[in-house]
Order: structure tokens, then sequence, then C-alpha cells
């Protein structure tokens, strides 16, 4: 049978893929438009027993046990929501990667944005791989990766795809933790009123601005909260079988007042992540209390609200094992 030749699109995607050295060493010269990243996934501590599912020693692990988290930002921590609308501390996403995974292993952020992941990643001598449809936020990602750890044998790869395409890259059962903070739906697709904060700190640079990520109509921060619980479904359906088995995935989700209803992200997205396979695990609270300041007395006198800036969810789901 004659070997098909790629067209010119295959062929300029896969120069783009050769270029970021992304592709599995020695593939065969036929297969041109191969996308299997050149990562590995295996375990590179040895002091670990075989049923462990971290590195961490007990006095480390009981830190562990609260179900209320609370993080503060470093220097490294990209605030600029010029650059990226909705990022979060690089602590967080290293506490994550500590409690799941071991040295060596593969995390897996589907929707990467600024790679704040692949950075705590890299702290922690993880292999990693990140997704995003905009090229900018991967140029973004790959800038903050330039930075030492020079005795670190682990990669961090951002790839600009969509995570729906993710099962292209990456082989069954080599992903040891999925961590993202993903789109919240069309939530930050609106002109923002800043009615959490007070006084003259309510117009600010971000006053009248729409926040969101891209107009992409494959962006899912474009959609419907209906609309998008199918196409979180989608994709996370996909991602179900590159999971270890017991690997864990860990979704960064707020909820939001949206004329005057409140809108549970994290229902949806947990109703939908059991509909296609994935066991809730906890629910970890992100107490943001402690890096918010100046707060607006939003609903005074008649309406009681929570303010959603002061707390978000960490929704942690595994993998069920094989029976």
């Amino acid at each position: 049978m004659a070997t098909k030749t790629p067209s010119k699109s295959s062929k300029k995607e896969y120069k783009v893929i050769k270029a970021r050295g992304l592709l599995v060493k020695d593939a065969p010269s036929t297969a041109l438009t191969s996308k299997k990243l050149d990562i590995n996934y295996q375990r590179t501590c040895s002091n670990c027993g075989p049923t462990h599912i971290n590195c961490l020693t007990a006095k480390e692990w009981i830190k562990n046990q609260l179900g209320v988290w609370q993080f503060y930002y470093e220097k490294r921590d990209i605030r600029n929501k010029s650059l990226h609308p909705a990022t979060f501390p690089i602590s967080l996403a290293k506490k994550c990667i500590e409690l799941f995974t071991h040295k060596g292993e593969l995390v897996l952020d589907p929707f990467v944005g600024s790679g704040t992941t692949l950075v705590a990643a890299k702290d922690l001598d993880r292999n990693a791989t990140g997704f995003d449809l905009q090229d900018n936020y991967v140029k973004l990602a790959e800038s903050r990766l330039q930075d030492g750890h020079l005795f670190n044998n682990s990669r961090q790869l951002a790839v600009c795809d969509d995570a729906r395409n993710i099962s292209q890259y990456l082989s069954p059962e080599t992903v040891s933790l999925i961590f993202t903070s993903p789109p919240y739906a069309n939530l930050l697709n609106r002109k923002r009123l800043n009615k959490s904060r007070r006084g003259v700190e309510r117009k600010n640079e971000q006053y009248l601005k729409v926040e969101q990520y891209s107009q992409d109509s494959r962006d899912l921060g474009t959609l419907t909260l209906e609309e998008y619980a199918v196409q979180m479904g989608n994709v996370y359906k996909e991602l179900l079988p590159l999971l270890r088995p017991k690997g864990h995935c860990i979704i960064n989700v707020p909820d939001m007042w949206w004329e005057n209803q409140r809108i549970t992200i994290h229902i949806a997205v947990v109703e939908t992540l059991r509909k296609v396979g994935y066991e809730l695990r906890n629910i970890i609270i992100w107490d943001r209390t402690n890096i918010v300041n100046n707060i607006g007395i939003f609903g005074w006198p008649s309406n009681y609200i929570t303010m959603g800036v002061t707390f978000e969810y960490l929704l942690d789901f595994w993998r069920p094992p094989t029976k």
C-alpha cells in the first residue's frame, strides 16, 4: 500500500512541532503527522514505596489534611490581567503537584494559560505539559520556563493546540496528575463592573473591560454554562484514558454572581466529570481572604451575597482503580 503524502498544511504543522523539540525521538520518517511528545512519565525518586502516592513525609502529609487552604503570591507570579485575566499562584499548583505525584512523573494542564502549572512542575522536578489555544499564552508560558534548575532532569512543554486534541500527544496511562484552572464558561465574557471593590478602586484599569481569554469559537470561555458543561465532558472523557488508575485530577473553579443569580460552575463540573467516569474524592476550599483587600459592600442592605472573590473550589477527582 502506498504511503500517503502529507498535505502542505500537515507538513507545516510538523515543522512547527519539530522546531520546538516536542516529537518523540526516533519516530518513523513516514509518520510526519505524529504528535506524540518526547517526555518522560516514570518516577525518578528512589526512597518511595510502590504504593505511595507522593514523596511527602508523614510530617509534610499532615499539613495537607485540612480542607481549607491559603496561598500567597510571589514575585514570579503573574497578576497583570492584561497578560492573562485569570491566574493562580505558583504555590497552589506546587501543593497539588507535591500531594499527588512523585518526582519524574507527568503532570498535564489542559488549559495552561500563563504556564503557572509548568513553572511549579519545574520547581519540583516533575515532567509536565500544558495546552492552550492561544499562541501568545504558550509563548508567555515558555518565557517563564527560561529560569534555572540546572540539576533537574524533567521537561516542561507548552503546546499550542485545542484541549480536545490532547490524546494525540500522549499515550494511555502516562499522566499522574491533571491539574488546571479552566475557563469559567462565558462569565468573564462581559464588561467588568467591579462591584466587589470599594470607592475609587471600583473604576480601576479593569472597569468596563471584557477580560475574556479570546473570542475564538473553540474557546470554552465563550459558551453558556450548559454548552460549557457538554464541552468539558468531551474534553475530560478523552483525557481519562491518559490518566493512570488512581491518578488524580484537580480542577480549580469559582462560582459567580450574574444578574442576581449564583452561577454554580463547581456543581456543573462535578456532575459532568462524574458522567464521563471520574470519581469525586475531595472538595477543598481555597480561602483567598488573605490576598483580597477592600471588599465592596455587595448587596447591602437588602440582599445577602457571599463574595465570590474570597474563596474558590479545588475539586479533586481520580480515575477509579480497575476492578
